[in-house]
């Protein structure tokens, strides 16, 4: 729990939150959970986002009551918040390796569904003699590369024997495939995206042909993101999404283009940075108080949402410049929000969610996992 005040209380207005600050806009932001369920549910699928956006119990709960399969994270650390705030489905959609590690996910499965993926025999050793000391079932999905180059195996053979590595371990259970493909989700075109799924996809299918062919039968297909999400619903294969980022949004992933070349606009920007003017005292510029420590920047700097036109010019430590030009009008003291670059880091830089609505601080949220990175 932080032991940093909430800069906020419940009922006061947007200009008595106290800054920098996460500013959920509640409206956008249900508006957002409600058209990812709705799209997952109209193509039969699963939807089980992903935790690593916004590290939340509150965030996971308002997902899971709409209908959300569980909850995705990357860290062991992260489940176990979540697990520990009632969550009692994840899948840390990771590799986990090292005996203390995999000993605390062991342990977390006594409480919850727990799942975890792999790409390594010695690793799946590992695997089932953890869960058979804590005499729990870990579900375990095998990785297979569909175009990240990050984690994960080809679709070949050797991908198959390691399923069946995986059926014949004591303590663990073959829950199907992961196939996460991070870097088509900023793809700009929506038909360039489309082809970058369509290529995962044939990845997919042949694995699943292996798998077919040597009497394994592979309960889901798990990955996709906010960017690519539909493709993956519609394709007939994926059968749960992983999505996190649609639940708030943020500047990079407003760089991304509809169909119509438009920029796509079914998600909206729910979280911002509250920020306070804090010098004017150089000409054309303004300064806040939204710098790298409140802030990513390694996904662009952030956008100025009440200000059309004044762009973000830079960040330090504590500071954000603002360039204003002679016509704009900007004063000591004034609130305004920014819209982060990269939501995912910037919530963990953060201790706590402000949620409003019409004006008004709604919600209080604790950001739960914040720094849980172990």
């Amino acid at each position: 729990m932080s032991t940093q005040p909430p800069p906020a209380r419940i009922g006061d207005t947007v200009d008595q939150v106290d800054t920098p600050a996460l500013l959920v806009d509640l409206d956008a932001f249900e508006r957002n959970l409600d058209r990812m369920q709705a799209m997952a549910d109209a193509a039969g699928v699963d939807l089980r986002p992903h935790a690593k956006t916004h590290k939340s119990v509150d965030v996971a709960r308002a997902q899971m009551v709409r209908g959300a399969a569980g909850q995705c994270c990357q860290k062991v650390s992260e489940a176990e918040v979540l697990v520990h705030g009632g969550i009692d489905n994840v899948l840390v959609s990771n590799q986990i390796a090292g005996d203390a590690k995999l000993s605390r996910l062991a342990r977390l499965a006594r409480r919850a569904t727990v799942g975890v993926c792999v790409d390594d025999a010695g690793n799946i050793a590992d695997l089932s003699r953890h869960a058979l000391a804590a005499g729990v079932q870990l579900r375990v999905y095998l990785e297979i590369d569909v175009g990240m180059g990050r984690c994960g195996v080809p679709a070949d053979a050797a991908a198959v024997a390691l399923c069946r590595q995986v059926i014949d371990a004591p303590g663990l259970a073959f829950a199907g495939i992961q196939a996460y493909h991070g870097k088509a989700q900023h793809i700009r075109g929506a038909g360039e995206r489309a082809g970058a799924i369509r290529h995962a996809a044939a990845i997919v299918r042949t694995m699943l042909d292996l798998l077919s062919a040597a009497g394994i039968a592979c309960p889901s297909v798990t990955g996709a993101g906010t960017g690519t999400a539909q493709f993956e619903a519609d394709s007939g294969l994926w059968t749960e999404l992983q999505a996190g980022s649609y639940a708030f949004m943020d500047a990079d992933y407003a760089r991304n283009l509809g169909p119509d070349g438009d920029p796509d606009t079914r998600f909206e920007h729910s979280l911002f940075l509250l920020a306070t003017i804090m010098s004017t005292a150089r000409k054309g510029t303004a300064i806040c108080d939204v710098g790298l420590k409140s802030t990513s920047f390694e996904s662009g700097l952030t956008l100025v949402a009440d200000l059309p036109g004044v762009p973000y010019a830079g960040p330090s430590d504590e500071h954000g410049t603002l360039v204003v030009d002679a016509g704009q009008s900007v004063s000591l003291g004034q609130k305004l929000r920014l819209i982060p670059g990269h939501c995912d880091p910037t919530i963990n830089l953060h201790d706590w969610y402000v949620g409003c609505r019409d004006g008004i601080v709604e919600r209080i949220w604790p950001v739960s996992a914040r720094g849980a990175f172990f």
